[in-house]
């Protein structure tokens, strides 16, 4: 059975002050509870405002609503009486529709962005293990403490995400990601700005058009791009696949597979235990790595001068190049730097 919960009748009623001010103890301006237990995914969407989810809760959902002032109209805090005029211009819907807590905030048709505008956005208190889908056009995304199928995308804010596990699917296209404590499923994509990833376990995806990207205690199958930033990581295990087209590489503390590149930089790597295979290549630098020598390699090194030490070696050393195998031969080794050298424990 679905209910729906239509506001706009009742958001006077529910008004808890007569000016809405931005600040760390703002109140909302509608709060609304849902306590049914067969409630287990969260829908929310905001067409100019900011969306924060945190899970955990023992008592249901709790769903506030927020109305503010667009910066860039020089107000600070609106009137009850303001208020009540703007939301005319939106469709604002916060209920439910079988198993889903549904909260909206769409403008109706017709009705373009003005001098009056303002952002309405949701804080959200919700069980742990729940579903979600959030969306916003104009505002960060805050989503914490949830396990399940999570997805959230904005298109001109940052996303904050922090103890999630199940399968986290992210995206924004104008802001930077941080991610902390998540595991399982893991795919984050940003088109302007940096992902910063703190204690992540699984299966993880980050990609970024416009910014760095800094991984700290990574364990998985990882994968970690960008086109306009350097990539800096410490105590990464697993298999990573990582690269640049706008910066350098700095790794340390690596233990497993890697393949690590840059078209704009150098690559440095400290590897502490060696994997399936190791393949750094740069076009615009020097790659210098550090790593174990006492496993059996297939070593295929090429730059404008390879200086490695080699012992138990048999195969092909000269200045620009170095092939063969190394303590009988085993783990591909691939080291290649198009415009610079290449340094083994050097």
């Amino acid at each position: 059975m679905k209910t729906r919960t239509l506001l706009l009748a009742a958001l006077s009623l529910l008004l808890h002050t007569a000016v809405i001010a931005q600040s760390d103890d703002e109140k909302p301006y509608v709060s609304k509870k849902f306590t049914n237990a067969s409630l287990k995914e969260l829908k929310v969407e905001t067409s100019g405002g900011s969306i924060a989810v945190t899970g955990g809760q023992n008592d249901g959902f709790r769903v506030d609503m927020y109305v503010r002032p667009n910066n860039w109209n020089g107000k600070k805090e609106l009137s009850k009486e303001e208020i009540e005029d703007r939301l005319e211009d939106f469709d604002i819907l916060i209920g439910t529709e079988g198993n889903r807590v549904v909260a909206t905030a769409k403008r109706k048709n017709g009705v373009k962005w003005n001098d009056k505008s303002v952002s309405i956005g949701f804080k959200v208190f919700a069980p742990r293990n729940i579903a979600t889908n959030l969306k916003t056009s104009g505002g960060s995304i805050k989503i914490a403490s949830l396990t399940g199928e999570q997805n959230f995308a904005t298109s001109g804010g940052s996303l904050k995400v922090d103890d999630l596990s199940g399968v986290i699917r992210g995206r924004t296209s104008g802001g930077s990601i941080d991610v902390a404590n998540c595991r399982d499923e893991i795919i984050l994509e940003t088109s302007g700005g940096s992902i910063k990833a703190l204690e992540l376990k699984g299966k993880i995806e980050l990609n970024t058009s416009g910014g760095s990207i800094h991984l700290n205690n990574i364990d998985g199958e990882i994968m970690a791009h960008t086109s306009g930033g350097s990539v800096k990581g410490e105590n990464i295990s697993g298999a990573l696949d990582t690269g640049t087209s706008g910066g350098s590489v700095r790794l340390a503390n690596v233990s497993g597979s890697i393949k690590a590149s840059t078209s704009a930089g150098s690559v440095e790597v400290e590897l502490t235990k060696l994997g399936k295979y190791v393949d750094i290549s740069s076009s615009a630098g020097s790659v210098r790595v550090t790593m174990p020598m006492d496993a059996g390699m297939d070593l295929n090194l090429r730059g404008n001068k390879v200086n490695i030490p080699l012992r138990n070696f048999n195969g092909r050393a000269e200045k620009e190049h170095v092939s063969g195998t190394m303590n009988g031969g085993g783990i591909p080794v691939t080291l290649s730097a198009s415009a610079g050298s290449v340094y083994v424990n050097q």
